[in-house]
């Protein structure tokens, strides 16, 4: 259960092979790119569960490499989630004009009252008890909806923001790691052909 918080060789760790698996694909640096914006605005939705399965779905729309795409839904973790949610909820408030009903409870509340909707929906199928849905309306109404609206902007500068700092890094690593591979050549072809003038 503590990994799922602190991997094992802890977040440092997670981060470097991140970057190096993201140094490592070979597609063009513009690609790779659009990838991480992909990946990155996908963990501003509120879709948890499906991060992966958006990221790979619009970086195939968008032309974007996909594992770039897949590597950075990591952007979102769990010390990321608390400021994206809090940051894409305001900015839903904002947007839509809605203001917090101080009778529906805290988020919390919200929370706890649409998991026993569908909990007792799910009993309403198998006995005589009725389903009720208006905790879980009260739920999409204040906190699903308004985090998926207010997700788009944040999520878009953030994108937009690692697309413009990864395309740089990334281009640069791959032209150095060409000029590297083409002096390995020239050493390994100077050394075959004075190896076959000293025959």
């Amino acid at each position: 259960m503590l990994e799922l918080l602190w991997p094992r060789g802890g977040w440092g760790r997670a981060a470097r092979y991140v970057k190096y698996r993201l140094r490592r694909l070979p597609d063009p640096p513009h690609r790779i790119a659009r990838g991480i914006f992909v990946g990155v605005f996908t963990t501003f939705t509120p879709f948890y569960g499906l991060h992966f399965l958006i990221s790979a779905g619009l970086a195939w729309l968008l032309r974007g490499n996909i594992v770039a795409a897949l590597l950075a839904t990591f952007f979102g973790n769990p010390l990321t989630y608390l400021p994206i949610g809090i940051v894409a909820l305001n900015t839903g408030y904002w947007l839509l004009g809605i203001e917090r009903d101080p009778e529906h409870g805290g988020l919390l509340d919200k929370f706890g009252e649409a998991g026993r909707d569908l909990s007792d929906a799910m009993k309403a199928v198998f006995t005589d008890a009725d389903a009720d849905w208006s905790d879980l309306q009260i739920f999409y109404d204040e906190v699903f909806y308004p985090y998926m609206i207010g997700g788009i902007l944040p999520g878009l500068a953030a994108g937009i923001a690692a697309y413009y700092v990864s395309l740089p890094l990334i281009t640069a690593y791959q032209n150095r790691r060409k000029g590297a591979i083409k002096a390995r050549l020239a050493v390994l072809k100077k050394k075959r052909k004075e190896g076959s003038q000293a025959e």
